[in-house]
């Protein structure tokens, strides 16, 4: 996690940081996708850590991406073909959030189908 430059033990760097409140964890993903609204870009089989300072999630992605091109313009388009999330969802975020389907839509699209993360966006 903590290699070469610097000349600090990694064991140290860790206690450090625990002892600063933060939390690293190594995560075992398959792939990230960070969607924007021109394209999609695809890492592979990246190095994900997860860092936890005091309730504040932070996640570092290290790989090199593939560039994708997304196909569609609205966000329905974009929803069917990422199969990121459905109208149940939609339907369920509007009416725990009380928004509107298109804001809820809009949510869910945002945290790329995240139920719990667009609820939260929109309370």
């Amino acid at each position: 996690m903590f290699g070469g430059g610097g000349g600090l033990d990694p064991r140290k760097m860790e206690q450090m940081m625990k002892q600063m409140g933060i939390d690293m964890d190594e995560l075992d993903a398959e792939e990230v996708i960070i969607r924007t609204p021109d394209h999609d870009l695809v890492f592979d089989a990246p190095d994900v850590t997860r860092m936890d300072a005091r309730g504040q999630e932070t996640y570092q992605v290290i790989g090199s991406p593939e560039e994708r091109e997304r196909t569609g313009g609205d966000a329905e388009a974009a929803d069917t073909s990422g199969g990121a999330f459905d109208e149940d969802d939609v339907e369920l975020v509007a009416t725990r959030t009380g928004a509107s389907e298109d804001d809820a839509r809009d949510a869910l699209e945002r945290h790329g189908g995240d139920l719990a993360a667009a609820v939260a966006d929109l309370e």
